[in-house]
């Protein structure tokens, strides 16, 4: 399987501008620029990218490893929050946290940490990142 995605830019990088466009029409030449990426201009980024695509993975594998021990989440809602910082090496992403409220009516706590775990470490998007990834995760309906 192959994904693609497409970036165009314009000018040098503090005035410049450029468009990210995907595969599946998603994204369509969609604004980006060193405003979107930082400071509070329209558009998108690639860092906002990268949070999304680990909030998306992150919660399909949970929802993999949930039915692999036998819960179906009624809902799982994740917030991906990606911190870029400057090291000596240059703009660097240092962490991802990975903010989970699930709802599974009847779960059973244990199994819902683990399968959270093993989603975090398991989803293609973690695997990829060369950068602390942190798992909160909260479970609003268990055995009581």
């Amino acid at each position: 399987m192959k994904r693609t995605a497409t970036a165009h830019w314009q000018g040098n990088l503090k005035e410049g501008k450029g468009t990210i466009s995907t595969q599946s029409g998603v994204l369509s030449n969609t604004q980006y620029s060193f405003s979107t990426r930082f400071e509070d201009g329209i558009g998108t980024n690639p860092e906002e990218l990268i949070a999304a695509a680990h909030a998306g993975c992150f919660t399909m594998a949970l929802s993999n490893q949930l039915g692999e021990v036998g819960m179906t989440a009624e809902s799982l809602d994740t917030e991906a929050i990606l911190t870029m910082e400057k090291t000596d090496a240059g703009f660097t992403v240092t962490e991802i946290v990975l903010d989970l409220t699930a709802t599974i009516p009847g779960a059973d706590q244990g199994k819902f940490e683990e399968a959270a775990q093993k989603a975090k470490a398991g989803c293609p998007i973690s695997r990829l990142l060369n950068t602390k990834i942190t798992l909160n995760a909260k479970l609003v309906a268990a055995v009581k």
